[in-house]
């Protein structure tokens, strides 16, 4: 039987015929004579680095490749999603100083492509702040209930917990954040408060009875009356059982007189569908309250 070292010494001559690849050329030849020279040991050493080089460089581009491949230009990303997809927080770093990923904040990114998108930006916020909707005047507008037409609309965003709104948000996109419980509920499950347009990738928003109220409740606080009555008069569509069902379990007595009252002096379809005796109107005292735009007195 012919010895181990023989075998490789004639791999090693057919290597040579063949053409292999320096670092297995000396592998072989390691393996069968027990040596390499001085410099083709210096030149395997150049070859190896240069081949983990090449490794590393192809597993960094093959990784950026998946990145792209799951993240949409405009989507802010946080760290937690990236480690998921496979890249550490010092790749992250890597692809920052390359120029492949653009940071926004500690442990938030995005393409350098494109500016951040509203939609996904909401998205991301939806997890980190609990019970987080858009809602109010914002909600009205995108179902089409609107007054006045600004260049560029205060966005309106509601929610069960204290938050702030991160600063690379508000860069892109100016907001205000309404920490409200108007309702009897839990923040796992919002009434009438569902994805834009039935769409499973959009935000979610309060349906139009319940952005009235979440505008009403507002009014004497930070909502002019006359802007809320003025709103108010194209809500002619509102579904009166979604309304009442609002109503029932809403915790504001004011939001609830304010609703009714504008209700039946604007003659809005709605409310004769509503049983008024049963909402929770509070005593038969009148509701009175003095804020900087005046004196608002709401009849039970």
């Amino acid at each position: 039987m012919r010895s181990a070292r023989a075998l490789y010494m004639d791999l090693l001559t057919l290597g040579v015929t063949l053409r292999l690849h320096p670092a297995l050329y000396f592998f072989l030849r390691y393996k069968a004579t027990g040596q390499i020279p001085h410099v083709q040991q210096i030149q395997l050493a150049f070859i190896l680095k240069s081949e983990h080089n090449r490794s590393v460089t192809t597993l960094v581009q093959s990784k950026l490749k998946s990145l792209y491949a799951n993240l949409a230009p405009g989507t802010p990303v946080v760290s937690k999603e990236l480690v998921r997809l496979g890249i550490s927080a010092d790749l992250a770093v890597h692809y920052v100083r390359a120029g492949w990923l653009v940071r926004l904040a500690r442990g938030v990114f995005r393409r350098p492509e494109q500016e951040l998108s509203l939609f996904p930006s909401l998205k991301l916020l939806e997890n980190q702040i609990e019970g987080m909707h858009v809602g109010g005047k914002s909600a009205l507008d995108w179902h089409g209930v609107r007054h006045y037409v600004t260049q560029q609309e205060m966005l309106h965003l509601y929610g069960w917990a204290t938050a702030r709104l991160p600063g690379w948000f508000m860069k892109e996109f100016p907001a205000e954040y309404h920490r409200k419980r108007l309702f009897e509920e839990q923040p796992g499950a919002l009434l009438q408060v569902l994805p834009f347009e039935g769409r499973n990738e959009t935000p979610q928003v309060s349906t139009p009875e319940r952005a009235l109220l979440e505008l009403l409740s507002e009014v004497g606080v930070r909502q002019p009356l006359q802007e809320a009555r003025e709103l108010m008069e194209s809500t002619y569509n509102l579904r009166g059982g979604v309304l009442q069902e609002l109503l029932m379990r809403c915790t504001s007595i004011k939001t609830v007189r304010l609703c009714l009252q504008l209700g039946r002096e604007l003659s809005l379809p709605w409310v004769a569908k509503l049983a008024s005796a049963e909402l929770p109107t509070g005593s038969n005292q009148p509701w009175v309250s003095r804020g900087s735009h005046g004196v608002l007195v709401l009849k039970p």
